[in-house]
């Protein structure tokens, strides 16, 4: 085993930041509920592998920089890990260790064959140019290699990162194995072995989670109006598809503020104006809204599609919609989570409400596994199907138990996971 990829010491549930504060404290729910020992608890929150690595970069100018990458491997009793690989200032090892931990759930409530995998670099892609971020991307998949591969790890964009990004961390692998192995990335361009309806899975999987929530109130899509706070990959098609099913977004917003307009936005001219580089908060089909704003919007849906932590007590405290449904990874806080529950409002948790990107990776994986390509319509259709009878399969539990819809999706993921540990067994 290299010097670098280690097995991490214990982690203490609630001794880190707070997106894998947030990430224990929602384990140790359903631990609760559960039953589980002390032990088993330990061995799921613990990440079973972990590398850190330095990058250099030698940018255009001739300088040289360096940058920290990590790749975390939560759980892999499922099946290989998954998750994406993040470009962001902000990203340190406990931020992927969180978000490694919630790909293991998601992975498991939708029940897909995986665990639960994350990959980050500590770097603003805005300030780089191609050809660096290339250079980086080649040099953080050379350094991880030891512990990637299509029955291994798999990875997909993420915050900073996109299909371009996919296929060069899939060309990089492929060139040091000596060939072509389309199967190591999922979210690459179609040209390189990707997938119809990959760019617009998670979207789609939210619009979908939303509409079956809806539909547990007798309430449907062309009926509601909502905010959307986030305006990227995921953001921007949520806004999109909503529309098009005929429900009023009213509002939404990027990093540097939003717009709204009571009668809703125009998406169509939105996303035109976004497309041709103008920002969101500068479109004049509306009125401006800051972030803290929008959360506290008079809306029947709020979609977070941005960043983690952005619903804490405070911000849970002003939230007038009736429904929450996380687009983005880890959301709200603890406290959020609880602030929420106890005003009676709806939250459909992140590791179902936007399972769709892994789920079509999933998909993605099985064709280039078989050299096969499925239509998008039949994407569509399993997308829908598997969304549909996950999202009933987390209702059905909410229902029975008496617990929030979060607590039952991480009570059927942790279980899943959990069973395969125990039936697989240790390794003495």
């Amino acid at each position: 085993m290299p010097d670098e990829v280690r097995t991490t010491p214990a982690t203490t549930p609630g001794a880190a930041g707070s997106a894998l504060d947030t990430a224990h404290a929602q384990l140790a729910s359903a631990v609760q509920i559960l039953g589980y020992d002390d032990g088993l608890h330990r061995m799921l929150a613990t990440p079973r592998r972990e590398m850190n690595v330095a990058i250099p970069l030698r940018r255009d100018d001739g300088s040289t920089e360096l940058f920290m990458g990590y790749r975390v491997q939560h759980n892999i009793s499922r099946g290989p890990g998954k998750g994406g690989l993040r470009y962001s200032a902000s990203v340190d090892v406990d931020e992927v260790r969180a978000l490694a931990m919630w790909m293991t759930w998601k992975c498991a409530v939708v029940d897909v064959p995986y665990g639960g995998a994350k990959g980050g670099v500590t770097i603003d892609p805005s300030r780089y140019s191609s050809t660096e971020l290339e250079r980086v991307t080649r040099r953080y998949t050379s350094e991880i290699m030891p512990i990637i591969g299509p029955e291994r790890d798999i990875m997909a964009p993420d915050i900073g990162t996109n299909e371009q990004t996919m296929a060069w961390v899939m060309d990089t692998y492929s060139v040091n194995m000596g060939y072509t192995i389309a199967a190591v990335t999922t979210g690459k361009p179609l040209a390189v072995g990707g997938s119809l309806g990959r760019a617009t899975a998670t979207s789609q999987g939210v619009v979908h989670a939303a509409a079956a929530a809806l539909a547990d109130a007798g309430v449907r899509l062309d009926e509601v109006s909502t905010a959307i706070q986030g305006f990227g990959k995921v953001g921007s098609h949520a806004a999109r598809l909503l529309h098009e099913a005929g429900t009023r977004v009213v509002a939404v917003s990027d990093e540097h503020g939003g717009v709204q307009a009571s009668d809703g936005l125009d998406v169509p001219a939105l996303l035109a104006h976004v497309a041709a580089g103008g920002a969101v908060a500068e479109f004049d089909g509306g009125t401006p809204v800051s972030n803290a704003e929008l959360l506290a919007l008079d809306v029947d849906v709020l979609i977070p599609a941005a960043v983690e932590g952005v619903l804490d007590a405070d911000a849970a405290g002003r939230v007038k919609a009736r429904w929450v449904v996380e687009a983005a990874n880890g959301p709200t806080t603890t406290e959020g989570d609880r602030v929420l529950a106890e005003r009676g409002i709806v939250v459909v948790p992140d590791i179902l409400a936007n399972a769709g990107g892994v789920i079509v990776s999933y998909f993605e994986w099985v064709q280039a596994n078989q050299a096969y390509w499925w239509t998008e319509q039949e994407i569509a259709e399993r997308l829908e199907l598997r969304m549909a009878a996950s999202y009933a399969a987390v209702s059905a539990v909410s229902r029975r138990e008496g617990i929030t819809l979060r607590d039952a999706a991480l009570v059927i993921g942790v279980r899943r996971v959990a069973e395969a540990h125990q039936i697989r067994g240790l390794y003495p």
